[in-house]
């Protein structure tokens, strides 16, 4: 019986320590609080049309590094009047696990108009905006944009964050020249700050020496 109980309180221990935030992440909020925030994945304004599993509570972690960069292209921007916001920074597995069993959901598609118009439900594996490993995971990829600072409003880059299609690329070319002005203008600070790009979306980016490059994580966003 003691050992039956031992046992059992320690499989709990260890289910509450593992949803706990590891040692190497930090709230970003906690080391710059001036970058904006709009959590897409905490509610229904995304591409499912749903709250996404793992998401609890509307707060940006990342990786202490990926914090300390980012404050310093804050910094930076701040001297042009400009400012980040962050779309999504560390992502649950959980959460991932929610995209792939929507994604093989194919009558399942609320928010196709919005944010894959051009691009069957089917594909999206292939095409690869779906998968079931996310560098987010990690801890240390984000998903942002530039915003005017006096406004708060997003400067516009030609496709919003999360859209499906060509028009999302980096160097999409049917889109304004302010438009390609404002992509290369992210585009350029964070590679200059030690960040990687992702060919396929403006938005993302990896810290290069990220200190997690093997391990994903499910501790949720709360």
């Amino acid at each position: 019986m003691k050992n039956s109980l031992f046992f059992f309180l320690l499989s709990f221990s260890l289910l509450i320590n593992a949803q706990k935030m590891p040692m190497g992440f930090v709230y970003l909020s906690d080391i710059e609080n001036t970058i904006q925030s709009e959590l897409r994945y905490l509610g229904n304004h995304n591409f499912i049309g749903k709250p996404i599993d793992g998401y609890k509570n509307d707060c940006i972690i990342m990786t202490q590094q990926t914090a300390t960069a980012l404050k310093k292209i804050q910094s930076i921007l701040k001297k042009e009047g400009l400012g980040l916001k962050i779309f999504d920074a560390y992502r649950p597995q959980e959460a991932v696990d929610h995209f792939v069993k929507w994604a093989k959901a194919l009558n399942d598609t609320l928010m196709k108009k919005e944010f894959y118009p051009k691009v069957s439900k089917s594909q999206l594996f292939f095409q690869g905006y779906i998968a079931s490993k996310s560098a987010h995971t990690r801890g240390s990829t984000i998903d942002l944009t530039l915003v005017k600072l006096k406004t708060g409003k997003e400067l516009d880059m030609g496709s919003s964050f999360d859209f499906f299609g060509d028009e999302s690329h980096p160097f999409y070319k049917k889109i304004t020249k302010k438009q390609q002005k404002n992509r290369l203008l992210l585009r350029k600070i964070m590679l200059e700050n030690g960040f990687n790009p992702y060919d396929n979306e403006w938005w993302h980016f990896t810290l290069k020496n990220e200190p997690f490059h093997e391990t994903y994580f499910n501790f949720p966003v709360e």
